[in-house]
């Protein structure tokens, strides 16, 4: 997803979608283009995304980061991209397709669901929040878009079980917009604050570890209701884990914790 000002709207591909505004489509198995739109793609994957697949596999963010993802320093970027490391075959096929179909279909990323939607964020740089704006952008190649089946974006996105996904990648495009301007300084993307950053948003296991096994409940003073739910709430320490880079980074308090008086 795009975060972008709103002057750069028009910048956008696709049709933009007004709340109400209908489109055709409809993907089952009896159409030929079935499972293309896994293959031959960049998919990007967002902290959500990160949490609920390596759940769905039952193994450590360590785990999932190291067997299924490429993490990609784009020039002039400040935050890098995640993206999922596609099969080494010629059409570069997405890991968790099977014949049958996606193997993670229930926990499959929030760019797979929404499609054929496709989701921009327009950021208000006065109340650091962002607006969902939606394009309908199918391949070329998709017989879908000529099926009867109407929607707008609202009840598709509902049909896709993609309310919360939404929710978090609205989150984490309102953070991620701040790293349009270098915070690193000297230090540079591959410092130790970087790293911090990269893990309190893309590696859970490692950041409650660090919440809980440090000294960061000495040097931050954080609620125990709060500190009890970080034990076991994935998407509770994710929410935080956002909050945090922005306190780390930029200074922009939070609710959920302060800085011990010392």
């Amino acid at each position: 997803m795009k975060c972008v000002d709103i002057k750069d709207i028009g910048n956008l591909p696709g049709k933009m979608l007004g709340d109400n505004e209908t489109f055709r489509f409809q993907c089952f198995s009896e159409l030929s283009c079935f499972n293309q739109c896994c293959r031959n793609l960049n998919l990007f994957l967002y902290p959500y995304d990160v949490l609920r697949l390596k759940n769905h596999l039952a193994i450590s963010s360590d785990a999932f980061i190291d067997e299924y993802v490429d993490v990609v320093l784009r020039k002039n970027s400040f935050f890098p991209e995640v993206m999922l490391r596609m099969s080494q075959d010629n059409e570069r096929t997405c890991i968790f397709l099977r014949q049958s179909g996606c193997s993670v279909y229930t926990n499959r990323p929030d760019t797979c669901r929404s499609f054929p939607i496709e989701k921009g964020g327009l950021y208000n740089a006065q109340t650091q929040k962002t607006k969902l704006v939606y394009f309908f952008r199918p391949s070329d190649f998709c017989l879908g878009q000529y099926e009867s089946k109407k929607w707008n974006p609202k009840t598709w996105l509902q049909d896709q079980d993609s309310v919360l996904y939404n929710k978090m990648t609205l989150k984490w495009s309102e953070l991620k917009w701040l790293f349009q301007h270098n915070p690193w300084g000297n230090e540079g993307p591959d410092g130790q604050r970087a790293k911090m950053a990269f893990m309190a948003t893309y590696n859970m296991d490692r950041f409650r570890e660090f919440i809980l096994n440090s000294s960061f409940l000495k040097r931050y003073k954080v609620k125990s209701e709060v500190v009890k739910k970080l034990e076991s709430d994935d998407l509770k320490l994710l929410t935080f884990g956002f909050e945090w880079v922005k306190f780390y980074l930029w200074g922009i308090k939070s609710t959920h914790f302060k800085l011990a008086k010392v």
